[in-house]
């Protein structure tokens, strides 16, 4: 039976707060995602899906309500805490990339090894490995401004994954990218969603994209306004 790896309940988040010119950008969002699924969350520019995935990553913290990621409440921790989380956690893919510029692809894959304290030999191990999943092991000694821009994002989802993280966070991930490139990225998505059993989150504001994934969740001024799917079906 699938767990829950995501419970979000009442999440509110404030902006300003107590100026006149306070903000309330998200408008108590609750969400649950279970292990191995791969959702979608849909909205219009300035919907708040921005927002609740710098929640849903523990980039930020709600202003009201809780959030349980594998059963720990992120919404009490502190920065320490949080960054810990992020790493070892979550894995994040981002539509343009966030490489590090003069390091190569390998190293760029090592980098949150590095951070989780795994020995040299063990991350070299690890980061070739990934490489090699990616479709990406004979460019490992390339630095990113040697690499187009479907290479570059097939090293940040290596990245992505170092550390087996429970949750793959994807914002807008094939947005910086064609047609052609864009498919072979979303392919690799599903790939590791049944090949690894990875639970994926996909920010997008594509329909077509969203259309691809198990659950649909849809955010407008706030608020979720729909949330359809196979899984969502059996969950409701």
């Amino acid at each position: 039976m699938s767990k829950n790896i995501i419970s979000m309940r009442h999440i509110i988040k404030r902006y300003f707060i107590g100026k006149p010119n306070e903000l309330q950008i998200l408008n108590g969002i609750d969400l649950d995602v279970q292990e191995n699924e791969f959702l979608a969350i849909v909205g219009q520019s300035g919907s708040g899906k921005s927002t609740l995935m710098n929640m849903i990553g523990a980039l930020d913290r709600p202003t009201e309500g809780t959030y349980f990621l594998n059963g720990r409440d992120i919404s009490r921790m502190n920065d320490v805490q949080l960054s810990t989380i992020r790493n070892r956690e979550i894995g994040f893919v981002f539509q343009n990339f966030h490489l590090i510029p003069r390091m190569s692809a390998l190293k760029n894959v090592e980098m949150p090894l590095l951070y989780a304290g795994m020995p040299r030999r063990e991350r070299l191990r690890r980061a070739n490995e990934l490489l090699e999943i990616v479709d990406m092991a004979d460019r490992g000694s390339h630095q990113p401004n040697e690499l187009s821009g479907g290479q570059k994002q097939r090293v940040a989802i290596a990245r992505a994954m170092a550390n087996h993280p429970s949750l793959l966070l994807a914002d807008e991930p094939t947005g910086a990218l064609d047609t052609k490139t864009g498919r072979m990225i979303m392919d690799l998505f599903h790939q590791l969603h049944q090949q690894e059993g990875t639970t994926i989150i996909l920010i997008t504001h594509s329909p077509e994209l969203a259309q691809e994934c198990d659950r649909i969740v849809t955010i407008s001024d706030g608020s979720i306004i729909s949330d359809t799917g196979v899984t969502a079906d059996a969950v409701h």
